[in-house]
């Protein structure tokens, strides 16, 4: 347009017009928008959150009276690169660009430190995210069992998460929910299963991940000692070549769990039980995973330390000893017991 040849009346034309857009754009997006409310309005924004999402919820809690409105000054401000997660108190009056300003900056979640300790079980770690976090131990048991829930995690052939939730130490953002936790510490454990190397050594030992979770939970039960953990795995690879039975304490205790309170003790009514996690009645792995193991017990189990032990007891200083024959175990034993009983008597 040759704005030179506009007559006068052409040119107020254009003016009224480019005036008339000015004014709607200032209307629109730098005036005020007011909530019924006069406290600010809270606003959490979890990672992952798309800014569709966000601009939903702001429209819902009547933040923002137009969503179309509110994409264009996201797009005109680049919130929607910027959108940052957070929690935010947003006072009332914001108008568009100030409120896309705001998204973009974040104020961060307050997080809650939790430590999950190595080989814990699965309702300890509930009972623990339920003090820690305020998580629903009914909650977070039934999703643990929750076999939907379960193969939405990429899990197949698992009907119970215990074995399949990495322990270690998180930050969690406060008012995370059971599932959102699960999701974090199953997608933790998933990362040391998809490792090339780890899927490489499973295929050299003929074992799957499930039964790699097994042992490693039982390795984790027997031992607080690290540096034992190798040793330990060693013996229970030699008992499985040899076809013989694991005799693993920490199968026993997985049993009575919930047939009383004390578990450190085992009674010989308790390797009688009828129990496929019985290791003292039936050869092999026990079905699944006895407790949560750590990344330290599960590269025992996939890198057992090179020995020909097939028997370990108690040292009484929160080691072990460790034998090759049955007649040396049984003396190891007796040891233990003359030291236990010498406790018993100071």
């Amino acid at each position: 347009m040759n704005f030179l040849k506009l007559t006068k009346n052409e040119l107020y034309l254009v003016s009224a017009f480019t005036g008339f857009l000015i004014a709607l754009i200032v209307l629109t997006f730098y005036m005020p928008n007011y909530y019924e409310s006069q406290e600010p309005v809270s606003l959490d924004v979890p990672r992952g959150t798309t800014l569709n999402k966000v601009i939903d919820t702001l429209y819902d809690l009547g933040v923002v009276p137009n969503k179309t409105n509110m994409k264009i000054a996201a797009w005109i401000s680049g919130t929607d690169n910027k959108l940052k997660a957070g929690h935010y108190e947003l006072p009332n009056g914001l108008n568009y660009l100030q409120l896309c300003d705001l998204l973009s900056k974040g104020i961060p979640l307050p997080q809650k430190l939790i430590t999950i300790q190595e080989g814990i079980w699965q309702e300890k770690l509930a009972q623990l995210l339920h003090k820690g976090m305020g998580i629903s131990v009914k909650e977070f048991m039934k999703l643990s069992r929750d076999r939907k829930f379960i193969r939405s995690l990429g899990l197949k052939n698992v009907n119970y998460l215990e074995g399949y939730l990495l322990p270690n130490t998180y930050y969690f953002y406060e008012g995370s929910t059971a599932k959102e936790i699960l999701i974090k510490l199953s997608k933790k454990m998933q990362q040391i299963f998809s490792e090339a190397k780890v899927i490489e050594r499973m295929k050299e030992l003929h074992m799957n991940e499930k039964q790699i979770l097994t042992l490693a939970s039982i390795i984790d039960g027997e031992s607080n000692i690290v540096e034992e953990f190798k040793k330990i795995s060693g013996v229970y690879h030699n008992r499985l070549k040899r076809g013989m039975l694991l005799q693993a304490d920490p199968t026993i205790q997985y049993i009575v769990r919930h047939r009383r309170r004390k578990v450190n003790k085992i009674y010989y009514k308790d390797l009688a039980i009828d129990s496929p996690y019985n290791t003292y009645k039936y050869r092999g792995l026990p079905p699944a995973p006895i407790n949560n193991p750590g990344k330290d017990a599960i590269m025992a189990a996939l890198y057992p330390g090179k020995n020909n032990y097939l028997y370990f007891v108690a040292d009484g200083s929160g080691g072990h000893v460790f034998s090759k024959t049955i007649s040396q175990h049984l003396r190891n034993v007796q040891s233990y017991r003359g030291w236990r009983n010498s406790q018993r008597h100071n």
